[in-house]
């Protein structure tokens, strides 16, 4: 995959994300302060639920942008592309499904 495409999928993916991660923020933040008002305790036990569930989201979103900052910095050392694991070249199919893959296919799936 040359560069250039390299680059946009993974800005398109970085922009995806932090979009993602700006709302799962907000909401959490709305049901932090929904949980903190008083009124009917089963409402706000859902809320601390969907809170949990928010954070946990987050927590994905934010070891997805990691993943994204490793393969940009691959791409700027010349090594984005090939597998992290055994240098092997992952399939460009594989980079536009995934544009931060770090292994081939048969390497996440254990084989």
């Amino acid at each position: 995959m040359d560069n250039e495409r390299a680059r946009a999928l993974l800005s398109a993916e970085r922009s995806r994300v932090e979009h993602l991660l700006d709302a799962v923020s907000s909401d959490g933040q709305s049901d932090r302060s929904a949980a903190n008002q008083h009124g009917d305790m089963s409402d706000s036990s859902e809320l601390l639920v969907s809170e949990g569930t928010d954070d946990a989201v987050a927590n994905s979103l934010i070891r997805r942008l990691a993943a994204i900052e490793r393969a940009e910095l691959r791409l700027e050392a010349g090594t984005y592309g090939h597998s992290i694991l055994s240098g092997e070249i992952i399939p460009d199919e594989r980079l536009v499904a995934d544009p931060a893959a770090e292994l081939t296919v048969d390497e996440a799936q254990g084989n």
